[in-house]
C-alpha cells in the first residue's frame, strides 16, 4: 500500500512539474487545481458506482444461493418420502401375482372368443381366398389373408405369453392354419407377375399396379409392427418378416435388366455400328419408359418417385468418373477438331444458301419492326447454340473453349461475308437492272451486321462467365462495322448513279435559265430513303448524314468546275438567289429525313458561296470572302480562285490582292467541325484559264 502511495505521489509531482515548466503557467495554477479537482471527483464517482454495482451483485448471488439451499432440502425430504412409500408397496405387488395370472388367462380367453368365428371358418376362408387370387382380385384376397394371419398370430401370441415352452399347443395352432402360408406364397407370385409386366399393366390397367403397391405397403407396416413386438416380447409369427418391398425392387430391377439386355438385336460381327444402334435403342426404351413412369406410375412413397434423391438432380460430383481423365481429354480434343471442320463447312453452306436468296425476285423478309433481314444470322447462331449446349453439359472450361472457337470461326466467316457483299455489288454494276431486289437485300446485309452483334453478345453473356473481351472481339467488331459501312456506301453509290445526270446540270447555263434538277434530286433521294428507313440504327442515321454531306459536296463541286461564268450583276444575283433557294430545299429535305435534327451548317456553305456571287460592290469582295473562309477554314486557295473566276468581274489586281491578304491571315483549321471543302478538287482547266500573273500567285500558294 505504501509503495502504491509513493508511486501516486511521484506521478502527481511529475505531472505538476509538466504543467509549471514556464513562468507564465503560474497564473493558471488555480485553473489547473480546479480541473484536477473535477477529474478527482469524477474518478471517485465512477469508483463508488463500480463498488456499489459489485456489492449489489454479491447481495443478489447470496440471496439466490440461500433459495437454492432451501429447494435442495425440500427435494431431499420428498425423495425420503418416495423411498418410504416404495418399500411399503413391495409386499402389495407380490400379493397381486394371482391377479396378474388371472388377467393373462382372461386375455387369452378373450382372444380365443374374438377369433372363434374365424377359427371355425378357416377352411372356407382359405378356399375363398384361393379363388380370389386366381381371379386376380388381389385387394380382396389380401384382406381375407390378413384376417387369417391375424387370427393365427393372435392365438400363437397368447399361447406364447401363457407358456412359451409349450411347443405342442403352438404346433397345433400352426398346423391348423397351415394352408395360410401357401395362400401368402400364391399371392406373392401374382404380385411379382404383375410387377414384371408393369410397363404394360400401367397402360392397360393402372389400378392393378396400384393394388399391388398398396398390398406391399400393408405388408411392410405389419412387418414393422411384428418386429417391434418381437423386441418387447421375443415372439414373432411364422413367415415374418415377409420383406415384400425388397423383393419388389429385385423384381423391378430384373425386369429393367431383361428389357435392356433384350434390346441388343445385332452383334459386332454382324454390324460395325452395333454399339450405336444398341445405345440408340436403349436410349429410346429408357426415355419411353421414364415418360411412362413419370406420367402414370407416380407414387408418394419415399422408396419410389417420392424419394428425396429424385426430387432434385443427383450430385454427379459424388459419383466416380465413367472414363479415365486421359480418355476424356483425348475425346474432347477429337471433338474440337471435328467441330472445327464441321462448322467451317456449315458456315460456308449457310453463306452459299444466303447468297442464292440475294438474287431472288422477291423482297427479303422483315422482322416485327419492319427491318429487312435474311435467315443467315439465325441459322449461324442456332448452330453455335446447339453445340454450346452440348459443351455446357461437359464442363465450364470446355464450354468456353467451344465458345472461343465459335468466335474465331465467326471472324473468318465475316471476312468472307464482306467479300461476297462486295462481289454482289460488282455484279450489280455490270447490269443495274439485276438483281431486281438489289437495294432491299443490301439493306438486309447491313441489318444482319446489327443482328450478328446482338447474337454474339447474347452468346457471350450466356456461356462466358468472364467479362474480359476475347481475342477475336475487336476483329469481329471491326469486320461487322466494315461490312455495314460498305453496304451503306454501296447504296449511296446507287443513289448518286441515278443523280449523276441531274448533278451535271447544276451551275450551267441551262440551270441559270431554269431547270428542275434540284427538285428531281430531292425527290430521288427521298424515294430511296423510304427504302433506307428499313435500315436499323445507327446505320440509318449515319447513312442519312453521309448522304446530306455528299449532296452538298457534289453541289459545291459543280461550282468549282466553273461550268458557267456570270456575265453581269443580274446573272450573279439570279444565280445566287437560285443557289440560296436550292440550299433551303436541301435543308428541308434532310431535316425531314433526320426527324428534325440540325442540318443547317452543310447547306449554309452553299448560301455562303452564293453571297460571294451576290455582292454588287467589288470593293467589298475581300470582306465577303474573308467571312466565307472564317466559317469554313478547310477551304483552300484554289477554291477561292475558282469562285472569283466564276464571278466574272474581279480584276487581276483585286484577285491577287485578295489571295495575298488571305494567305497572310488564313485561319488555322482545327479539324473539330465536319470538313466540306477538304475532298473537293478544282479542275486544272480552271486554274490555267487565269492570267500568268494570277497563275504565279496560285502556284506560290499551292507550294
Amino acid at each position: 500500500m505504501e509503495e502504491t502511495n509513493r508511486e501516486a505521489v511521484a506521478t502527481a509531482v511529475q505531472r505538476v512539474a509538466g504543467m509549471l515548466q514556464r513562468s507564465d503557467q503560474l497564473d493558471k495554477v488555480e485553473q489547473y487545481r480546479r480541473r484536477e479537482a473535477r477529474k478527482k471527483a469524477s474518478v471517485e464517482a465512477r469508483l463508488k458506482a463500480a463498488i456499489q454495482s459489485q456489492l449489489d451483485g454479491v447481495r443478489t448471488g447470496l440471496s439466490q444461493l440461500h433459495n437454492a439451499l432451501g429447494d435442495v432440502k425440500d427435494i431431499q425430504n420428498s425423495l425420503a418420502d418416495v423411498s418410504k412409500d416404495w418399500r411399503q408397496s413391495i409386499n402389495t405387488i407380490e400379493n397381486l401375482k394371482d391377479v396378474k395370472d388371472a388377467v393373462v388367462q382372461h386375455s387369452q380367453l378373450a382372444s380365443a372368443v374374438e377369433n372363434l368365428k374365424n377359427i371355425f371358418s378357416v377352411p372356407e376362408i382359405v378356399a375363398d381366398t384361393q379363388v380370389l387370387i386366381e381371379q386376380a382380385e388381389l385387394l380382396e384376397a389380401h384382406r381375407k389373408l390378413m384376417d387369417l394371419e391375424c387370427s393365427r398370430d393372435d392365438l400363437m401370441y397368447e399361447q406364447y405369453r401363457m407358456d412359451s415352452k409349450n411347443t405342442h399347443d403352438m404346433n397345433l395352432i400352426r398346423n391348423y392354419f397351415g394352408e395360410v402360408q401357401g395362400l401368402s406364397d400364391d399371392l406373392a407370385k401374382q404380385l411379382w407377375m404383375v410387377l414384371q409386366r408393369a410397363m404394360g399393366t400401367v397402360r392397360r390397367d393402372p389400378t392393378m399396379l396400384v393394388s399391388v403397391v398398396r398390398i406391399i405397403e400393408r405388408e411392410e407396416k405389419i412387418d414393422r409392427r411384428m418386429l417391434d413386438r418381437k423386441k418387447q416380447t421375443g415372439f414373432i409369427p411364422p413367415g415374418r418378416p415377409k420383406s415384400w418391398k425388397e423383393k419388389m425392387f429385385e423384381v423391378l430391377e430384373g425386369t429393367v435388366t431383361t428389357r435392356i439386355e433384350g434390346s441388343q438385336s445385332v452383334t459386332r460381327e454382324a454390324d460395325k455400328m452395333w454399339m450405336v444402334r444398341l445405345l440408340e435403342i436403349t436410349r429410346k426404351y429408357v426415355l419411353d419408359d421414364l415418360i411412362v413412369v413419370k406420367n402414370l406410375m407416380v407414387q408418394g412413397s419415399l422408396e419410389m418417385m417420392g424419394h428425396p434423391e429424385l426430387l432434385t438432380e443427383y450430385d454427379i460430383n459424388l459419383m466416380d468418373p465413367l472414363l479415365p481423365q486421359e480418355v476424356v481429354d483425348e475425346l474432347l480434343s477429337k471433338y474440337l477438331q471435328t467441330f472445327t471442320s464441321n462448322i467451317t463447312g456449315w458456315l460456308r453452306k449457310a453463306l452459299e444458301t444466303d447468297k442464292k436468296d440475294w438474287f431472288k425476285e422477291t423482297e427479303p423478309e422483315a422482322d416485327q419492326d419492319g427491318y429487312y433481314q435474311t435467315t443467315l444470322p439465325a441459322i449461324v447462331f442456332q448452330m453455335f447454340e446447339q453445340n454450346l449446349q452440348v459443351a455446357a453439359q461437359i464442363n465450364e472450361t470446355f464450354k468456353e473453349q467451344v465458345l472461343k472457337l465459335c468466335l474465331k470461326q465467326m471472324n473468318s466467316f465475316l471476312v468472307r461475308y464482306r467479300e461476297e457483299a462486295i462481289a454482289y455489288k460488282e455484279d450489280h454494276l455490270r447490269d443495274r437492272q439485276l438483281p431486281q431486289c438489289y437495294v432491299q437485300y443490301m439493306i438486309a446485309i447491313i441489318n444482319n451486321c446489327h443482328t450478328f452483334k446482338e447474337s454474339i453478345n447474347s452468346l457471350k453473356k450466356k456461356y462466358f462467365k468472364s467479362t474480359e473481351p476475347t481475342q477475336n472481339d475487336a476483329a469481329i467488331e471491326k469486320t461487322l462495322n466494315d461490312v455495314a459501312k460498305d453496304g451503306c456506301q454501296f447504296l449511296l453509290d446507287e443513289v448518286f448513279l441515278d443523280l449523276e445526270h441531274h448533278l451535271n446540270e447544276l451551275l450551267t447555263r441551262k440551270w441559270l435559265t431554269g431547270t428542275h434538277a434540284v427538285d428531281t434530286i430531292c425527290v430521288t433521294v427521298e424515294d430511296y430513303f423510304n427504302d433506307f428507313a428499313r435500315i436499323k440504327k445507327p446505320f440509318n442515321t449515319e447513312m442519312t448524314s453521309e448522304a446530306h454531306r455528299r449532296v452538298v459536296v457534289e453541289y459545291i463541286k459543280a461550282v468549282m468546275q466553273k461550268r458557267i461564268t456570270f456575265k453581269n450583276a443580274d446573272e450573279r444575283r439570279e444565280g445566287a438567289d437560285r443557289m440560296i433557294k436550292e440550299a433551303e430545299q436541301f435543308k428541308f429535305l434532310f431535316k425531314k429525313l433526320t426527324a428534325g435534327e440540325e442540318t443547317d451548317r452543310l447547306c449554309d456553305a452553299i448560301a455562303a458561296i452564293a453571297e460571294v456571287f451576290k455582292l454588287t460592290d467589288p470593293t467589298l469582295l475581300y470582306l465577303e470572302v474573308s467571312t466565307l473562309v472564317s466559317k469554313y477554314p478547310d477551304i483552300r486557295e484554289e477554291h477561292i480562285v475558282a469562285l472569283l473566276a466564276m464571278r466574272g468581274d474581279a480584276s487581276r489586281d483585286m484577285k491577287q490582292m485578295i489571295m495575298e491578304t488571305l494567305n497572310q491571315n488564313k485561319p488555322t483549321y482545327s479539324g473539330i467541325t465536319q470538313p466540306i471543302f477538304k475532298d473537293i478538287t478544282v479542275p486544272t482547266v480552271t486554274m490555267t484559264s487565269m492570267s500568268s500573273s494570277m497563275a504565279a500567285t496560285a502556284n506560290k500558294l499551292l507550294k
